[in-house]
């Protein structure tokens, strides 16, 4: 099986350089006729106006080496009926450059790969054409990686015809990506009845001298999609050209990890019957290795030739920010409501340009942060780009202009010839099915039923704490303010303490990675002041089948915050005692390992913890909490992140992760860099039990006046609070995108646990492995359980030595020392 069909040109990952940074800064525009009037002038303008915007694209050393331009048009019937007259009717055959190898036989070959494959679908190919080009323009660097251009046309012998034929031709083009192998792969930019592409890794200016059919009067559209890339960072390649079969896009998709990880996982629950049994045939969805918006526009085409509407699709992927929206319409929330049931946003600064070949629209992320223009002129000519001036328009002519609006749809309607108003739009989808009722099998974590949670003893507690390595220091200067504030404590300055790999002192987990932040043209959020469109709301609980939208779709608990407390959990676990929630089976593991046994001993209890989870699901569980609490002195707690993501990597694999919902019950986790990797990871929600107990421990013992219940408040408000500032400083708005999204990087794990428990995660450097990472573990235990009663240490936690220096504590680069010696040295010159 080809996982990555066609070569993408990426080196392999090596140094400090990774494909998987991948990421673009374009230009992206459309024109088209309003009432859907073919002509070549309308391609003549889309061509105009991507020459316009070659400052939005880049080019390699060479100047006339281009990271990449393209056009998509509706397919131009006149223009190939003239080369071919056989063809059928118009709509009734499917069209499509491949791009194929160089080399005579291997292309022969492929070609022959490719007519079986439509054969045994049920169609037929109607011939082939090679496409002519004029490559002399082309840099050697373009020119060396250069395919071979040939197009196929394709029928149905039983009259299959527009989307109906498309969905067929869909299965065909998966298959010739996942079958063909590696040298005789082939690459369709698009294979459709309705639209065809023509792109490359050519300059704006090059892409019509390249292609002369585009030059060709009898090459008629009524709209034409376009896109100048700069592949910042990156490296180009003619496949990862725009557009895609569906779109062109200018910005940064940041969750796309978690994005591909939930689609693996969704491929088991898809079910319809436009495709039946053969939707297998189309998995993988997106294809590994591929870049942020390819794995978007293979999404969206499943989701529109799966059944929705291209606007309906386009808004699943991309909700404006409905969540704190006080005015709008109470069926538009239901509607957004009831898809994030279904579907996580695919988040980041976005503007996306999306067409069938009737609908043709572009729509902003929710922030706004990519700008685009529109145009409408007297003679019914709609201009959308990122930039003005793109065409020489009269302004007496422009009868309506603007600006796309943070979470607003711009729809151009040819079959109806009109402008279709945003709310118009979306009040139509909100109102063709009853989201509202749907959502009465949602359930609010406050409609369940209370139930009585135990509280800490001060001397079972102590052992907790030291066996999860808590220091007097990070609850003094961490957790306190949390409590007190509502807020996370301000620091100043960075860290002169050594990387965990480095300490001499055993280091938690978290302590061995490092967030990501925005870059480039990928701007951060202002968390506070753009607040209205962030959110820490999120669902758990199993998803349906994407493909079949209804009321079980939504059988989850809202959840306010992501991180809950542990009368919540509580909640939870036992929801449906009383059978009154038969969709929310929890399923509670613990997690602890044989300290004795070490690293083989933690490998080990992990299997174990897994295997519990897959049987879990196969029993109907559709909650599933993993908790390493109560540590004993022959069992340690395996560390949360570890757990988190070993399990729900795990659960990716085998595509059964979206069938429950993940809480970690973390003894280990109290600060929202803890959180932020949890969530990140994999986490649903996160219950710092210990933590939790350690504040009303404290405030028992203190005697104090606070409350334990508004304590408990402004640490859960402090958390989410820190944990959407984390995100919004990668450009993300919402914790349900950011879920299972790894905005991290590895410092110090070596590559068979990253691989293994951490998949997919950057690690540059390589580092410790799990033997390493249990005897950490037991160090922090054997202070906790000592083997003499009379070494109790424990009975007051380490002082701690990170955040301020301590002569027991962790290393400083600054310290007495350090400082007395530039004292001395300044002093005596």
């Amino acid at each position: 099986m080809n996982s990555q069909p066609f070569a993408t040109g990426f080196p392999a990952a090596q140094g400090l350089y990774n494909p998987s940074f991948e990421h673009d800064s374009c230009g992206v525009g459309f024109v088209a006729d309003l009432h859907g009037r073919a002509s070549h002038s309308m391609v003549v303008l889309g061509l105009d106006a991507l020459r316009r915007m070659q400052h939005r694209g880049a080019t390699n050393a060479e100047p006339n080496t281009g990271d990449g331009a393209g056009i998509l048009t509706q397919i131009p019937d006149r223009f190939f009926r003239a080369l071919m007259p056989d063809l059928p009717p118009p709509g009734q055959y499917a069209a499509g450059i491949g791009f194929l190898p160089v080399d005579r036989a291997l292309r022969q070959a492929s070609k022959e790969g490719i007519t079986k494959i439509v054969a045994e679908e049920g169609l037929e190919v109607l011939g082939w054409r090679a496409v002519p080009v004029v490559p002399h323009s082309l840099g050697l660097q373009s020119s060396s990686v250069m395919p071979s251009f040939d197009q196929v046309f394709i029928g149905s012998p039983s009259g299959l015809s527009g989307i109906d034929l498309d969905r067929e031709v869909f299965i065909v083009r998966k298959r010739i990506e996942h079958e063909l192998s590696d040298d005789i792969a082939a690459y369709f930019p698009s294979l459709s009845a309705r639209t065809i592409i023509y792109k490359g890794m050519l300059t704006t200016p090059q892409l019509s001298e390249f292609f002369p059919d585009l030059s060709d009067d009898r090459f008629e559209s009524a709209l034409a999609l376009i896109h100048s890339r700069f592949s910042t960072n990156t490296f180009p390649s003619w496949p990862l050209a725009h557009p895609y079969r569906f779109v062109a896009h200018n910005g940064e998709i940041n969750t796309v990890m978690g994005n591909r990880n939930w689609m693996h996982t969704r491929e088991s629950l898809l079910e319809t019957s436009i495709w039946g049994e053969r939707i297998s045939k189309l998995f993988p969805i997106c294809t590994p290795g591929w870049s942020d918006t390819a794995s978007f526009d293979e999404t969206l085409e499943l989701l529109h030739l799966g059944g929705y509407s291209l606007p309906h699709a386009v808004l699943m992927m991309i909700p404006e920010a409905w969540e704190k929206n006080r005015f709008m319409d109470r069926s538009k929330k239901d509607f957004y409501r009831f898809h994030a049931s279904l579907m996580e946003p695919w988040d980041g600064p976005a503007s996306i340009a999306f067409t069938d070949g009737t609908v043709i629209g572009a729509v902003l992320d929710r922030n706004g942060l990519r700008p685009s223009r529109y145009w409408v002129t007297e003679d019914g000519i709609v201009c959308m780009a990122s930039e003005v001036g793109v065409l020489d328009v009269d302004p007496a002519t422009v009868v309506a202009k603007g600006r796309l609006e943070p979470g607003k749809m711009f729809l151009v309607d040819t079959a109806q010839g009109r402008i279709v108003d945003n709310d118009e739009l979306k009040t139509a989808l909100a109102s063709a099915r009853p989201y509202g009722d749907w959502l009465q099998s949602n359930v609010r974590l406050g409609d369940l039923p209370l139930r009585p949670v135990s509280h800490p003893v001060h001397d079972d507690l102590l052992p907790q704490l030291v066996s999860n390595g808590f220091t007097e220091e990070e609850l003094e200067l961490l957790v306190e303010p949390m409590v007190l504030s509502g807020a996370e404590s301000i620091g100043s300055m960075g860290t002169d303490t050594p990387l965990a790999v480095l300490s001499n002192r055993p280091r938690m987990l978290f302590d061995y990675f490092a967030q990501l932040f925005a870059q480039v043209t990928n701007p951060p959020l202002d968390s506070i002041r753009e607040e209205q469109v962030t959110s820490a709301a999120s669902t758990i609980g199993p998803e349906a089948n994407l493909l079949d939208p209804g009321p079980e779709s939504c059988r989850q608990i809202q959840l306010p915050y992501p991180v809950i407390t542990r009368h919540e959990l509580t909640q939870i676990l036992h929801a449906n005692d009383e059978g009154e929630f038969p969709g929310l089976r929890s399923k509670a593991i613990k997690a602890r390992y044989r300290v004795a046994e070490g690293g083989e001993g933690l490998r080990a209890a992990l299997q174990d913890v897994r295997t519990e989870a897959s049987a879990a699901i196969r029993e109907g569980a559709s909650i599933l909490v993993l908790s390493n609490r109560d540590a004993t002195k022959e069992l340690a707690p395996i560390p949360s992140l570890l757990l988190c993501s070993a399990v729900h990597h795990h659960l990716v694999r085998e595509k059964s992760r979206t069938k429950v919902g993940l809480i970690i019950d973390a003894a280990d986790a109290r600060e929202v860099h803890h959180f932020a990797l949890l969530l990140g990871f994999g986490a649903g929600a996160i219950c710092p039990s210990v933590t939790m107990e350690a504040i009303e421990d404290r405030i028992a013992w203190d005697a104090s006046s606070a409350d334990i219940a508004t304590a408990r408040e402004n640490y859960l408000k402090a958390a989410s609070k820190g944990v959407i500032k984390v995100m919004s400083k990668m450009g993300i708005s919402t914790v349900a995108s950011y879920t299972g999204a790894q905005i991290f990087e590895a410092i110090g794990l070596g590559p068979e646990l990253v691989e293994e428990y951490f998949t997919n995660t950057t690690s540059r450097l390589g580092g410790i492995g799990l033997d390493e990472l249990a005897e950490e573990c037991a160090a922090r235990h054997r202070r906790a359980f000592p083997d003499r009663p009379e070494e109790l240490i424990y009975r007051q936690l380490e002082a701690g030595g990170e955040y301020q220096w301590r002569r027991e504590g962790e290393h400083h680069l600054f310290n007495p020392e350090t400082v007395f010696k530039l004292q001395h040295a300044t002093r005596t010159k």
